[in-house]
């Protein structure tokens, strides 16, 4: 039989109750029927955020539940002691709670690896849109200015090479090593910080300290996971041992910077030019005071979701529940 839920159909396979609470922003343009051969099967669209009596009802009598964004802490975990599996729709895992999944015997797993040539590449447009300034001359072009100057080229906004440059990476994982590799390409300087040493072949990279990175680099870019160590990790102290007229890229966590320190930075000259990808609270408020402060580049959290990204993504998403009903769990975070 077909059993009905409030979003969506999907025909049941084995008795195994799965709840997907957020499947929108992955699933615009795929499908989940692979998930009706693995069990019984609820898909929403979206789920209410700070709302764990909402999440708890959806969540049922259900044994695994995939989130993307959906936040699922102790409360939730406590509260629905059937539950023995949450996969995670991400290579983030800071929307569960992971040691009362583990004290309540729930196995957890998470993607990685699956969008680090989508973010790398996203980070880099970033850059190029604020030293070539693209959009902005574009948008221009078509308004009709070029056609109303008097000589064959005008620019409204400074443009800067970015060979001899040095960009400095926070964190040095895939995604930042993907990152490296492009702006060698570009000639520039490249240098990181990670909190725990890394080991480098290369011999155009160098790591440094955090106080170094800071110092040396016209750009900075971050990499690093959000945790108690690194929220706020640019913040006014930071900000103050950076060259003026730094510029900084985020296609990491919003939460990795001080939003009002930062604006506070852009609007003083401090910092020349904020490109991010993410922002503290998603969606962005509209008392957000980066939406007010001077050279900053916002793009809604879209690093992750080139469509042959968010195919990798539902496939190990499959895989890893695949593997955990075998018995044998993968991509597990201990």
């Amino acid at each position: 039989m077909i059993q009905q839920f409030s979003d969506r159909l999907i025909k049941p396979g084995p008795v195994m109750k799965i709840v997907l609470l957020d499947g929108y922003a992955l699933n615009k343009d795929l499908n989940w029927e692979a998930l009706g051969t693995l069990g019984e099967c609820a898909y929403y669209d979206r789920t209410a955020v700070g709302n764990n009596a909402a999440i708890l009802q959806r969540i049922g009598q259900a044994e695994i539940v995939l989130t993307h964004k959906t936040p699922l802490d102790a409360e939730v975990i406590t509260h629905a002691p059937q539950l023995r599996y949450i996969g995670i729709m991400g290579t983030g895992y800071d929307v569960v709670d992971i040691d009362s999944a583990h004290k309540n015997g729930v196995i957890v797993t998470n993607i990685t690896a699956y969008a680090t040539n989508a973010v790398a590449q996203f980070t880099f447009s970033l850059l190029l849109e604020v030293v070539g300034q693209v959009g902005l001359h574009n948008q221009l072009v078509h308004e009709g200015k070029w056609a109303s100057v008097p000589d064959f080229t005008f620019w409204e906004q400074p443009l800067f090479e970015l060979s001899g440059k040095t960009l400095g990476l926070i964190g040095y994982g895939r995604i930042a090593q993907k990152v490296a590799v492009l702006a060698h390409a570009f000639n520039m300087n490249v240098i990181f910080y990670n909190h725990q040493p890394k080991k480098v072949t290369e011999k155009w990279v160098k790591q440094v300290s955090f106080d170094e990175l800071l110092y040396q680099s016209d750009v900075i870019s971050l990499h690093v996971i959000q945790s108690s160590d690194t929220i706020n990790l640019i913040n006014k102290d930071s900000i103050a041992k950076m060259k003026r007229g730094v510029i900084l890229l985020n296609t990491a966590r919003g939460k990795l910077i001080n939003e009002t320190d930062v604006t506070t930075a852009l609007n003083a000259g401090q910092i020349y030019a904020l490109a991010t990808d993410v922002v503290q609270q998603e969606p962005i408020t509209t008392d957000n005071p980066l939406l007010k402060a001077k050279n900053c580049y916002i793009t809604p959290h879209i690093a992750w979701a080139p469509l042959e990204t968010r195919k990798r993504m539902l496939a190990i998403t499959i895989d890893n529940l695949k593997s955990y009903l075998a018995g044998k769990p993968i991509n597990e975070i201990k």
